[in-house]
């Protein structure tokens, strides 16, 4: 009996030893950098390449060091807290004049400051057709485009990241296809360390729907019609042609009109004591001509 006591309060000391020891919650660290291969330092301890994972690291701040032949080294505070953390890092192409590790990122000590500018090759594309950026870059191995507006780009696309030449200048062609919706965009420019960067906007304009309304489908001479409608496709303004009999077969154009902000336009049009009775046709388009709207009216003798 007092052997089956003693062994019991052995296995009980055992047991309190471990519950006490049980080590608090720690981070892991999941690690990937481009190009992939770099070797991991974390507080100066050489931990792996990546893509890698560092376990059991103690919540609280740290220096993260990502180092590789050829490239610059990424290095930065960071604040591991419990559980998983996914940490990224760009690491740009050395420079074959620099001697020894260069730093980029937050503590970026490089010989040239990173700078980097954006233009657009037009204010505004009509969907389906293409687009060309193009700017300046210095002190950076590379330039990273993103490009948001509606639908699809709503949170940012990135396009490509493209290299300087030798005078520092750089240009990229963006095919987005006919998808693309109508509306303003915006295209960033960043440094490879994304530690500088450049925007500029434009519009894209095109699957949408331009139409019109007369206010009344039959005039005499001398009266006013309203020609109203909507034009959906982004267009700042819309083109009104009016064709008809006699010297009006050819078209007659009555200028452009402004789109509002709840994609609406209006006109209205005095016709003129000596129009020719008979059939009208209006035909609206954006501008650029992307999509056309018509529809008819008659004129005829006052009584």
């Amino acid at each position: 009996m007092i052997k089956r006591i003693l062994a019991i309060a052995f296995v009980c000391i055992l047991l309190t030893g471990c519950i006490t020891n049980e080590p608090a919650g720690k981070g892991t660290l999941h690690l990937t950098s481009s190009p992939t291969g770099a070797e991991v330092y974390l507080d100066n301890q050489y931990r792996g390449t990546t893509p890698g994972t560092v376990s059991d690291v103690e919540p609280g701040n740290h220096s993260l060091e990502f180092r590789m032949k050829g490239y610059r080294s990424w290095k930065s505070d960071i604040v591991v807290s419990t559980g998983d953390s996914q940490i990224s890092a760009t690491l740009p192409v050395m420079p074959a004049s620099s001697e020894g590790p260069t730093v980029t990122g937050p503590e970026e000590t490089a010989a040239v400051p990173a700078h980097v500018t954006v233009t657009t090759a037009r204010d505004q594309m009509v969907i389906g057709d293409s687009m060309m950026f193009s700017g300046t870059a210095a002190g950076t191995s590379g330039v990273l485009l993103k490009i948001f507006g509606p639908g699809a780009y709503t949170n940012g696309v990135t396009l490509d990241t493209v290299k300087p030449d030798a005078i520092n200048a750089w240009s990229y062609t963006w095919n987005p296809g006919t998808k693309l919706m109508a509306g303003s965009y915006i295209i960033i420019a960043y440094d490879a360390a994304q530690t500088v960067s450049s925007r500029a906007t434009f519009k894209a304009i095109g699957n949408g729907v331009v139409s019109v309304h007369p206010s009344s489908y039959a005039v005499v001479r001398g009266e006013s019609v309203v020609l109203s409608g909507q034009c959906t496709t982004g267009a700042q303004s819309v083109r009104v042609v009016l064709s008809g009999p006699e010297r009006y077969s050819g078209g007659v154009d009555l200028g452009s009109f402004p789109v509002t902000a709840e994609n609406t336009w209006t006109l209205k049009y005095t016709t003129d004591l000596s129009m020719p009775a008979g059939v009208y046709s209006v035909y609206v388009s954006d501008v650029p001509q992307t999509t056309t709207g018509s529809t008819q009216f008659t004129i005829g003798y006052a009584s």
